[in-house]
């Protein structure tokens, strides 16, 4: 019920007011080409009158099929994410689907909530970005016929479609930039470490250590969160410690992460960015560019994830007996900036 306390207007006023029957209204609403000009005229007329907006969701429930897609990322605050949502929305609108978006917030039991609530509207299909693992919800939704397309983590070949960045070699090529720059003792910030696309960074990371020629070495500093305040507490904490214990670069598994790491640097304790502490981020959102001091980054590409998605998803909707999945990996870019200049 609407705010004003009035019930909302429903197709047998806007048949009443016009002077036609139901039949006529539905058919204005849905097949106006079976309607007089005329006739089409006064029900538009009424509707505007009385304000009547009509029951989408019932009449695709009645369908059985809906022109939206539900889109679960992980963290809705992160700027990689919202670029990610912007690839998907354009390819969307294309095809005549909007996008429902839903911020599981890294948060596995929010996550669910939001694959219950897009299958009961009967979306078209469910693009997710999971929080752990995924495999038992995709095939439940699949058996219910709801199509769905795993963004930003690699899927078995036999469950469904899957657009993903190689965060093993991001990884890899972090440290490796490190390195180069005469940087040994690196320290790597992230987490929770059960976050796959954390846990597949660091493994890279680990790589390139272990192939490094010059004694380089790596430790793990968990962040509880993958944001700014995060990456700021953990900067704060590594401020406490001996001087002589400090990295002399750390890669962080995200931007925002490194961004926190930075503020703590450089507004607590003066810290020099590189030439103290060198700092690598990664997805190279848009203000890794702009921060105090320009941040390296391990480019990830945001958009053309989210319209690859679109595309595999509604291919399987509109073609389910000729589908066949894919998984499909980007490479990731490294972007260097003034916050890893050579140590050497």
């Amino acid at each position: 019920m609407p705010a004003n306390g009035k019930p909302r207007p429903s197709i047998q006023d806007v048949a009443r007011l016009a002077g036609v029957s139901l039949g006529t209204v539905s058919n204005v609403l849905n097949s106006p080409d079976r309607v007089k000009d005329a006739t089409i005229a006064k029900v538009s007329r009424a509707i505007d009158q009385l304000g009547f907006v009509r029951n989408d969701a019932a009449r695709q429930l009645k369908a059985g099929k809906s022109k939206t897609i539900g889109l679960i990322v992980l963290d809705a605050s992160n700027p990689f994410f919202g670029e990610l949502a912007r690839g998907a929305e354009d390819p969307a609108h294309d095809h005549n689907y909007s996008v429902l978006l839903g911020n599981s917030g890294h948060d596995g039991d929010r996550e669910g909530q939001y694959v219950s609530l897009f299958e009961e509207q009967r979306v078209g299909g469910v693009l997710i970005s999971p929080v752990g693992e995924i495999a038992e919800v995709v095939a439940n939704l699949r058996t219910h016929g709801t199509q769905t397309v795993l963004v930003d983590r690699k899927a078995d070949a036999s469950l469904c479609c899957s657009v993903s960045v190689d965060d093993v070699a991001g990884g890899r090529i972090a440290v490796e930039h490190l390195i180069g720059q005469g940087f040994k003792k690196i320290a790597f910030v992230g987490g929770p470490l059960n976050i796959q696309q954390v846990a597949d960074r660091l493994l890279g990371a680990k790589d390139a250590v272990r192939a490094s020629k010059q004694g380089a070495t790596i430790k793990v500093l968990k962040s509880r969160n993958m944001n700014v305040l995060a990456g700021r507490e953990v900067g704060e904490a590594l401020l406490l410690e001996k001087r002589e214990n400090w990295p002399d670069a750390i890669f962080a598994a995200n931007d925002l992460l490194a961004v926190g790491l930075v503020q703590a640097f450089m507004f607590k304790a003066k810290v020099r960015i590189p030439e103290d502490i060198a700092v690598i981020g990664y997805d190279d959102i848009d203000f890794a560019e702009a921060a105090v001091v320009p941040l390296s980054s391990v480019k990830q590409p945001a958009g053309l994830l989210g319209s690859t998605a679109i595309e595999m998803l509604v291919d399987e909707i509109d073609n389910p007996m000729r589908h066949k999945h894919r998984q499909i990996t980007f490479q990731p870019e490294l972007v260097i900036r003034e916050s890893t200049a050579s140590k050497n």
